[in-house]
């Protein structure tokens, strides 16, 4: 469905996305995942054809960004960082707006809006303006506004955000609900490590760069693997820990071993048992991944 080959974007001296390439799937669930300016949000609006790329190339379901954009745009459905709803009208009258200018009859938008507002769950608030909803029901507009078209891609630019975890819930129920009975090809990007766990593939992204991509369970295999946290009752534990060539890292009182897999965890704990206070072994998680890839220092 999407194929990006080389896909340069720099501003001044800034380079945003460097020789990145990758395709998409028809009908998966693609995420791309790294820190503040790492480059996701640029991709994003390469894509939609809000920005030129400075080189590269990249075909939407065998269309050329920069020769057959209206063809692109046609297919997609975009949920921007921010919403692009008018605040000061009503749910209703935004989609009804946003219907016009995809050139749809007034009986048109009204039979899409009629059949999206269940499906969305929006019917409650539907006559109330935008400034007056939460940040859920101010998302699940967003997405309504988006399917507007019946696009063919969805693209999410950190739709979470900001959201309450009941809030992300539902939406992802929503997302999910709409990919299983449509099909429909998904891009997301996100900062929730949780939410690429879904993805059928998934890109890290840092300093504009690929920095590594396969399924959530490639990830957690090759970048993440076991650790053994435990609370050490003996002082000397750690000292003889590292003297054994074992790599430990220490977050607040606890401390974590790095392993190879689960059983050698069991061997660490058959020998030193003793010495050690309360412990858990535990598989590696997408936040072990990104930490492990991206590095633990804060971005602006």
């Amino acid at each position: 469905m999407i194929e990006i080959k080389h896909l340069m974007k720099s501003y001044e001296k800034v380079q945003a996305l460097n020789d990145v390439s990758f395709t998409v799937k028809k009908g998966s669930f693609f995420a791309l995942l790294g820190p503040n300016g790492a480059g996701k949000t640029t991709c994003i609006e390469i894509l939609s054809t809000l920005k030129r790329p400075s080189s590269g190339m990249v075909t939407i379901d065998g269309n050329l960004l920069g020769k057959r954009d209206q063809a692109i745009r046609e297919k997609l459905g975009v949920v921007f960082q921010e919403s692009v709803l008018d605040k000061m009208l009503t749910v209703r009258e935004n989609l009804l707006l946003r219907g016009r200018l995809y050139k749809h009859s007034h009986d048109t938008i009204l039979k899409k809006i009629d059949r999206l507002k269940s499906f969305i769950d929006i019917e409650s608030f539907l006559d109330q303006r935008i400034e007056t909803l939460s940040g859920g029901q101010r998302r699940r507009a967003d997405l309504a506004r988006a399917l507007l078209n019946d696009p063919e891609i969805l693209l999410l630019d950190e739709p979470t955000t900001g959201l309450d975890p009941q809030a992300r819930e539902n939406l992802w129920h929503l997302i999910l609900k709409l990919k299983e009975s449509t099909h429909m090809t998904i891009i997301l990007t996100t900062h929730y490590m949780e939410e690429v766990n879904l993805a059928d593939h998934v890109i890290i992204l840092d300093q504009g760069m690929i920095k590594a991509e396969g399924s959530a369970e490639a990830l957690r295999k090759n970048h993440a693997g076991y650790v053994l946290k435990f609370v050490p009752n003996d002082k000397n534990i750690v000292k003889t820990l590292k003297a054994n060539n074992f790599t430990l890292r220490k977050h607040y009182n606890t401390y974590q071993i790095l392993l190879k897999d689960g059983y050698e965890g069991l061997e660490i704990l058959k020998q030193y048992r003793t010495s050690l206070g309360d412990f858990e072994i535990l598989k590696g998680t997408m936040d072990d991944v990104f930490l492990n890839i991206t590095g633990r220092n804060l971005r602006d």
